[in-house]
């Protein structure tokens, strides 16, 4: 079981999709490059079977912004998107009113 103190350690917050480029070396992958209105990063998410690069492009989403970077065959990404999934497919985790980027989620 985790505690509120395990929760407390991760960093969401609300940021911004700016850039969107299919993963060279995988068809299920982006490269996002998400402004969290303190700095412009490189993400690689497993959401391309879900949404085009047109449904994404200036979108706002929850993103774990204290992770390690990972590097995922060959790109680095530094964060992760929260999404949902079942047999119905996916859907991305987004504020449901206008929300300032770098808004934290609790």
């Amino acid at each position: 079981m985790a505690t509120i103190e395990d929760f407390k350690k991760i960093e969401l917050v609300v940021a911004q999709i700016k850039e969107v480029k299919e993963h060279p070396n995988a068809d299920r992958l982006y490269v996002l490059q998400v402004d969290t209105g303190k700095d412009v990063r490189q993400i690689v998410a497993g959401i391309r079977k879900a949404y085009t690069p047109e449904q994404l492009v200036n979108r706002r989403v929850i993103l774990i912004v204290n992770m390690d970077p990972a590097v995922i065959r060959g790109e680095t990404s530094n964060g992760m998107l929260l999404a949902a999934s079942d047999v119905n497919g996916m859907s991305l985790l987004a504020p449901d009113k206008e929300m300032m980027l770098g808004s934290i989620v609790k």
